[in-house]
């Protein structure tokens, strides 16, 4: 029956677990006391200050207060040093008058109103001490090197425990090591002693952190000494020392100092920290290790501490308890020692203290005290401070050991519960009402309340409330469609709505019900859902030089509604103070950093709701501080080992040391690169010279520079010694027929080893002498001599001598003795005639017994005697070509046709020419002709004309006729046909007949020989008299000439003009370049050439004509072919343009003869009217009514007869009339470039575009062009270009004024 009532009652808790909760007592309700506000159990003061016991306390009515001191009633009316604060319990206690001492004791406040009484903890009430050092005399220790040493700190007792630490005289910290180290007690251990362990200020100090006072022990003094020392001071130390003279100890394996023995135990309690150490001796130091046997280490809550000799464990559990091994070991042995440790507990909830109960009446309600502990605690419950067995007897309360269960509670029933928990090892107290009241619901949250969240958070709005019974809380939103009980909703058990991830339309108003059976509240709150924080560029890692500035961005994005309060930080602390560091809306700029600025720096955008934070680290750099302690050892005659100490690297890893030297036997002040060692070492073995005083120095090297050098150290001497080394460069040459003179490179000081350095100088003739002549040479780098044979070869030696000895053996050179002009000719000489132009030139080599010296190879001397045609000598200075290396032929580039050339070779070396050969001719065939000299019309009419010439100046053969073909050019850019006329060679003129009245015509003119027709001269003219002037523009001749003819004047414009010749008595190289040529275009200025030379480098250079003397050619290089395209000449410039050969170092520049092209001024693009389709429509309309005239005045003048010549002329010659094209019925235009003008037939080049400006005259706006010419057979390849689509200039602004050779001139000047 008894097992059936403890499961109801089972149950019944929890039933009744959710109706249990506890709850928030409005103060304005009646409730029993509440202990809000207690002194620490273990209360240890200050006795320096007053004594406060805090008690505090809520209930209603407000509670009274009272206190017992070591369990008995404290009657504070009593004791005029204590007063109570008012509305408190707190007690405060006046030590003016009395010691602190008197107060210590065990205090417990008790709080009670009409409704119940609660009590405190037990508060221990201690004073803290901080007592001295006894007075001690402490002898001096001294100890043998290499045993183990405890010196001991025993610090007074106090309280709490004082922290202990070791320093010297100069309140610095002793150095701790693996070897040393303090134990936790506060002993200094030695695991083995060295002779740097000996001081005198061997000093513990206590620190007592309660009254943050420090004290000292006596200072100890320990010297270490080995055995032999210790035998001597024995005597001394005897009577007033300790010592310790053991036998003398060498290497031992690990014992233990502590703990002794094999094994030990410790007991802690769950939740405090557990610590063990082990520190052993031996020699060498011994190594600790830790192991748990059977398990592992809590990885998370374990450390080790003193280089391994601590264990610590913090918040011990039941689950640390076992069986711990430390293990000491050197490579003599090991040792270990196993320490069981057992885990004890004080009294702890297992849930938490018992929760207050707010009861109506009739409701049930449960009391837990659920704790634990190790052993397990007992558990007694209090009513109001009293045992609640000697409490009135309830009905409606039942005690079941930690649990009282209430039934059917009623109104009075209101009391305060205590439960103590206790065992051997401590105890708890906790205080718990019920209270017994009918009260309807009430919202404790404030009303209209607005939470702001940020997306894709939580969520969670309160609607804590009261009311007894306790009141259901029901949500909902907006319209209250439904309560809010599902996904995404969380109801808790407090009336917290939580949302786990709020998005933005969980934004709006939300309404919160409490009701209970007396009654319903509501409460309004409003949710904001707002968008995150975010950094979008976050700062980077920089590293910067000291003095330079640095700037970290930092851009954010947030939600426009909140306020966001950008913060820096360096190293999560705030920005110095310091008016270098800008802070701007979304960067932070640091200028002249230094190496103080050096850290982490975060930049943090804080909203009301969020925040986001991203950090950098900044590094400043600096050149390596210079390396210092220098020092010399392990001293040779030829080496010496440096070490150092390297400065600070400033951030910046040291890649290398740079070691210099000063000789300051030989250069005083003057510091030479000796050798550089990697940045990971401080030490250099240096390789060292004879005779040398050396003083070095080192530099440090990192990625930002050179340090400062280091100071010097001392100076190191070598002694002399005989020469390592005889001089290098040792050579042979003469400047004489008749001498020798060997040259070298002479020796160092630092090579010379030794004082008194000299050169033994040796040679012989290669093949000749057997015996070596020797000379001895002091202070000079050559030797003459004289008296050799010329060109003969010699086997020489230098070596290095000083006054200590002899350099090594040397090596053997080998030179010549000097050269003379060349006693023989070149034979059997000849010419071998490829081509009108060119000529292969054959012979058979000098022999070298003739060359006297290094051949470098044959000149050919050549001149033009005469033209065949004319049998005149020519007065032409003569030419070279030079072929460098050891040829036997060669080729003669750039020759007349049809003339004589005499030539002759000769060799030459070193020295000069050989005598030439002799002398041989040759004679080039016929070619084709030049152009016609010139080109004139005479005697114009109206369908007639003369055309007069002159014969070409350069005829190159055989005139044997000439070819004349013209065609007539209307102003719509159409052609009529080709017409052609053979005539014979003695002829100069012929008269056309029936041709066009004012109609333009162009002739082409050309001269012929058996080899093929020349280039052509052309002229253009209209067959008619206008004013007594006569159009005849643009004279285009092949050879490269462009001019104006106006009557018989003709103006030329050279483009390609021979450089004149000069008679001159002086011989000169003549050039390997021929028919250098030019052409314009829209992408540039094309260069053409042919070329016979045999040098590869080929480079183009051009200046402007009339250019300043400071100006230089440009030079651009040519890639083996022989054209190339310059577009770098700019529009209405002359230049001057050449072409250079360059052969090896030692030969000439051949160069061209110069060209002058003209580039044409680019005119500026306008609008084509004639290209508009209203345009066009409107001039066919107009044609059309034009057209319908003519034929009405041709009709009229039929029936009227025949007008004079003269109105015909007038009417043909109305500067107002212009063809039109059939096709479209558009008014024709004339091109303004004829090189571009194609005859009928033939195809258009792809830029023959010719760009135009206004002009006066509108038949004369065109340009000559150098594609007007005869091929080799003759035949005509000059073209018309029509006028293309791509031409864009406004022709709808020409003038309709008669032509004039001034606007003709005009027009044409806009070309040049």
């Amino acid at each position: 029956m008894m097992e059936r009532r403890r499961m109801d009652a089972a149950l019944l808790v929890v039933f009744l677990g959710h109706l249990a909760t506890a709850l928030e007592v409005p103060l304005d309700l009646p409730q029993p006391p509440t202990i809000t506000n207690q002194s620490p159990r273990d209360y240890i003061i200050d006795p320096r200050e007053n004594i406060i016991i805090h008690c505090e306390a809520k209930g209603n009515p407000h509670p009274s207060f009272s206190w017992t001191r070591n369990g008995t009633h404290f009657d504070i009316d009593e004791d005029s040093n204590v007063n109570m604060r008012p509305h408190s319990g707190t007690l405060v206690v006046d030590i003016s008058r009395e010691k602190a001492e008197h107060y210590e004791g065990l205090y417990q406040c008790t709080a009670r109103n009409k409704h119940g009484t609660a009590v405190s903890n037990n508060i221990f009430v201690r004073q803290s001490r901080s007592p001295l050092w006894s007075k001690e005399k402490i002898k001096p220790i001294v100890v043998q090197e290499g045993v183990s040493l405890v010196l001991p700190c025993r610090p007074p007792v106090g309280l709490p425990p004082p922290i202990i630490f070791w320093m010297d005289n100069n309140f610095q910290r002793l150095p701790q090591s693996s070897r040393v180290s303090q134990s936790l007690n506060g002993d200094l251990y030695f695991s083995n002693v060295l002779r740097e362990d000996s001081r005198n200020d061997y000093i513990c100090y206590a620190r007592f952190p309660h009254t943050q006072t420090i004290q000292q022990k006596q200072p100890i003094t320990v010297k270490v000494i080995n055995l032999d020392a210790l035998n001597d001071t024995m005597a001394a130390f005897y009577n007033d020392t300790d010592l310790f003279s053991e036998d003398p100890l060498e290497e031992r394996k690990p014992a233990f100092l502590i703990p002794s023995g094999p094994s030990s135990s410790k007991m802690v309690l769950r939740g405090q920290v557990l610590e063990m150490e082990c520190i052993a001796d031996g020699l060498p130091t011994p190594e600790i290790s830790w192991t748990k046997v059977s398990r592992d280490f809590p990885a998370k809550r374990t450390s080790f501490l003193h280089y391994q000799k601590t264990l610590r464990i913090v918040n011990v559990s039941e689950s640390d308890a076992g069986d711990y091994r430390c293990t000491a070991r050197n490579r003599l042995g090991s040792v270990h020692h196993t320490i069981h440790v057992s885990v004890k507990a004080a009294p702890y909830w297992l849930s938490g203290p018992p929760r207050n109960l707010v009861l109506a009446p009739g409701e049930n309600g449960v009391l837990t005290c659920r704790a634990s502990g190790t052993p397990k605690p007992t558990i007694t419950w209090a009513m109001n401070g009293i045992p609640i067995e000697n409490s009135p007897k309830d009905l409606s309360r039942k005690v079941e050991d930690d649990t009282i269960i209430f039934t059917d509670v009623q109104t009075g029933s209101s009391a305060v519960y205590q439960c103590n928990v206790s065992n051997d090892y401590g105890y708890l107290l906790a205080n718990a009402f019920v209270n017994v009241l009918s009260e309807s619901p009430r919202v404790l949250t404030p009303a209209n309340k607005v939470y702001q969240v940020v997306k894709n958070h939580q969520a969670l709005m309160d609607c804590a409330s009261f009311g007894s019974p306790m009141p259901r809380i029901t949500w909902f939103k907006e319209s209250r469609s439904s309560t809010l009980d599902g996904d995404p909703y969380i109801l808790h058990d407090n009336g917290t709505l939580e949302i786990h991830v709020a998005q933005g339309r969980h934004s709006g108003k939300y309404t919160c019900v409490a009701q209970n059976f007396l009654g319903n509240y509501e409460n309004h709150i409003y949710l904001e859902v707002k968008e995150p924080t975010r950094i979008l560029k976050q700062p980077e890692y920089k590293v910067v030089q000291r003095g330079r500035s640095v700037v970290f961005e930092c851009k954010v994005k947030h939600d426009p509604s909140l306020t966001p309060i950008m913060t820096w930080l360096k190293d999560d602390g705030e920005l110095p103070d310091d008016e270098r560091f800008i802070v701007d809306l979304d960067s932070l700029t640091i200028t002249d950093v230094t190496e103080n600025d050096v850290g982490v720096y975060t930049c943090i955008m804080n909203t009301t709701l969020d925040h986001d934070s991203a950090s950098a680290e900044l590094t400043v750099v600096e050149k390596p501080d210079p390396p210092t302690d220098l020092e010399l050892t392990d001293q040779k005659k030829r080496s010496v080992q440096l070490t150092w100490t390297p400065g600070d690297e400033h951030y910046s890893p040291i890649h290398k040391f740079l070691i210099q030297y000063e000789d300051s036997l030989h250069h005083r002040g003057h510091w030479h690169n000796l050798t550089e060692v990697p940045g990971t070492k401080t030490t250099a073995h240096l390789k060292l010279s004879p005779y040398v005083h050396y003083t070095f120095r080192v530099l440090a090297v990192n990625a930002v520079g050179f340090s400062h050098p280091s100071s010097s150290s001392r100076i190191y001497k070598t002694e002399p010694a005989a020469p390592d080394e005889n001089p290098t460069g040792v050579k042979g040459f003469g400047t004489q027929h008749d001498n020798l003179v060997i040259s070298w490179k002479p020796l160092s000081d630092l090579q010379s080893n030794g004082p008194g350095l000299h050169y033994r100088v040796m040679w012989r003739q290669q093949g000749v002498d057997s015996e070596w002549t020797t000379v001895t040479v002091a202070n000079n780098s050559q030797f003459v001599v004289s008296g050799t044979p010329t060109f003969v070869p010699y086997e020489i030696k230098v070596q290095a001598v000083n006054d200590h000895g002899d350099g090594p053996e040397p090596a053997i050179a080998h030179g010549y003795s000097g050269e003379d002009l060349p006693l023989a000719a070149p034979r059997n000489v000849q010419a071998m005639v490829r081509n009108s132009t060119l000529a292969e030139v054959h012979w058979d080599p000098v022999l070298p017994k003739h060359t006297r010296g290094h051949l470098k190879g044959y000149k050919v001397y050549y001149r033009r005697e005469y033209s065949i045609h004319k049998h005149n000598p020519h007065h032409v200075e003569e030419q070279i070509l030079t072929f460098s290396g050891n040829h036997s032929h060669g080729m003669l580039p750039g020759l007349h046709p049809f003339s004589r050339y005499s030539f002759n070779v000769r060799a030459y070396n070193g020295k000069g020419e050989g005598p030439p050969s002799l002398t041989q001719h040759f004679e080039t065939p016929e070619g084709v002709p030049g152009a016609p000299t010139s080109l004139i019309v005479t005697n114009p009419n109206l369908d007639s004309l003369t055309l007069e010439w002159s014969p070409p100046h350069d005829r190159n053969g055989h005139i044997t006729g000439y070819t004349l073909k013209y065609q007539p050019v209307n102003n719509s850019n159409e052609v009529g046909p080709v017409e052609e006329l053979a005539l014979l060679a003695n002829e100069t003129s012929v008269t056309l007949f029936n041709l066009k009245y004012s109609t333009r015509y162009k002739f082409y003119l050309n001269a012929k020989t058996v080899r093929g027709a020349g280039p052509a001269i052309s002229q253009e003219v209209v067959p008619i008299i206008n004013e007594a002037l006569i159009s005849q523009l643009d004279v285009d001749v092949g050879t490269g000439t462009r001019g104006i003819s106006t009557g018989n004047t003709q103006t030329s414009h050279p483009i390609a003009p021979s450089a004149p010749r000069h008679p001159s008595h002086k011989v000169r190289p003549v050039s390997p370049f021929g028919n250098v040529s030019s052409s314009v275009g829209e992408e540039g200025t094309l260069i053409s050439w042919e070329y016979w030379g045999p040098e590869k480098n080929i480079y183009v250079e051009y200046i402007v004509e009339n250019s300043e003397g400071e100006e230089e050619w440009q030079k651009e290089l040519v890639n083996g072919s022989q054209n190339i395209m310059l577009k770098g000449l700019k529009g209405g410039l002359s230049y001057r343009v050449r072409l250079v050969a360059k052969g090896h170092h030692d030969q000439p520049l051949h160069h061209s003869e110069e060209l002058l092209v003209t580039v044409p001024a680019v005119a500026s693009r306008q609008v084509d009217i004639a290209t508009q389709g209203w345009f066009i429509g409107l001039m066919c309309a107009i044609a059309l009514l034009i057209l319908i005239l003519l034929i009405i005045c041709f009709i009229q003048r039929n029936k009227g007869g025949k007008y004079p010549v003269k109105e015909k002329e007038d009417a043909h010659t109305d500067p107002e009339f212009q063809p039109m094209k059939e096709d479209d019925c558009t008014f024709g235009e004339y091109s303004d470039n004829e090189d571009h003008k194609p005859l009928k037939g033939s195809r258009t080049p792809s830029n023959g575009t010719v760009k135009r400006d206004d002009s006066d005259d509108s038949l004369v706006d065109y340009g000559e062009g150098g594609d007007g010419q005869f091929n080799e057979d003759g035949s005509f390849i000059g073209q018309y270009s029509g006028k293309t689509a791509s031409r864009d200039t406004g022709e709808g602004h020409e003038s309709s004024e008669a032509p004039s050779p001034i606007n003709a001139m005009n027009s044409l000047n806009s070309f040049v």
